[in-house]
């Protein structure tokens, strides 16, 4: 049985409705109610579309209004501790203020995502991070898609690439890997809320995987899907931007229901996965 889906669609609307309307609201032009409505609006529409094309799942979680990245330090409590900000009651200005920077505060720091010409926000990691769970952002909009009637999949990016795009911060010299044991249990709790929710798949994104990446992240593979494997939905396991081909073997041993694999930039490594005998989702264009 093939199944069709998306990893997520472009957000922004077909005539950028959300930069314009991020903008009046940002001079003061709109109240905030009036920009979450648009916004919702146009959550809609993306997930019309999918369903319109007979998508099997909707993508949801993967809308924002600033930056996927922004929103999953707030999902975990990993924003920057130097604005003071209480993740678990984050105002949508304090929200924009991470993003762009207020009278005392730089904003977070941008760059490109892997290598494209997108630009996220950077997580900072110290030492002594601490990390809370606060699964609103994407439990919010898995269960809009579920009042409107459609089959939805949550879409979030994953610990270990979540550790990879961030930096790390402060006096004391330390390894953000370190951070990944404390980080887990915070997973769990958001990934738990969406089964709460409803979800059946939760698409887990792990780009960083198509990277040269250092041996013990690699191997951290193992022990972070045997934690999430443990929760009540089935997990799809996506890489994308290249062939994860020479780790196809550990792949497979993952306990998780899928893998997604970018047929798009490396169609060669097919043939690394045909034996999987689980879920195969292939990327395609």
């Amino acid at each position: 049985m093939t199944t069709f889906h998306l990893s997520g669609f472009p957000r922004v609307g077909a005539k950028r409705e959300l930069k314009f309307a991020q903008e009046r609201y940002w001079r003061g032009e709109i109240a905030e109610a009036d920009l979450l409505d648009i916004a919702k609006k146009l959550r809609e529409i993306n997930w019309q579309h999918q369903a319109n094309a007979n998508a099997d799942f909707v993508a949801v979680a993967d809308f924002t209004l600033y930056d996927h990245i922004l929103d999953l330090q707030v999902a975990t409590g990993a924003i920057p501790a130097r604005f003071g900000f209480d993740s678990q009651n984050l105002t949508l200005d304090q929200y924009f203020q991470l993003a762009r920077g207020n009278k005392t505060q730089f904003a977070i720091e941008m760059t490109k995502w892997f290598d494209t010409n997108y630009h996220y926000l950077v997580p900072e990691f110290h030492a002594d991070t601490k990390f809370k769970a606060n699964a609103k952002h994407y439990v919010q909009q898995l269960q809009e898609a579920q009042a409107l009637g459609l089959k939805a999949k949550p879409t979030v990016v994953g610990p270990l690439t979540f550790l990879w795009v961030g930096k790390e911060k402060g006096a004391v010299e330390f390894d953000r890997l370190s951070l990944l044991p404390k980080l887990l249990p915070v997973y769990v709790e958001i990934l738990t809320a969406l089964v709460e929710a409803g979800a059946e798949w939760i698409h887990i994104d792990e780009p960083a995987s198509s990277v040269a990446l250092p041996k013990e992240w690699v191997e951290a593979y193992k022990d972070v899907y045997a934690t999430l494997s443990k929760v009540s939905a089935k997990i799809l396991l996506s890489t994308y931007f290249g062939s994860v081909a020479e780790h196809a073997a550990l792949r497979k041993s993952l306990p998780v229901d899928g893998l997604h694999i970018d047929l798009v930039r490396a169609p060669e490594q097919l043939d690394a996965f045909a034996d999987y005998d689980t879920v195969l989702s292939a990327g395609a264009m």
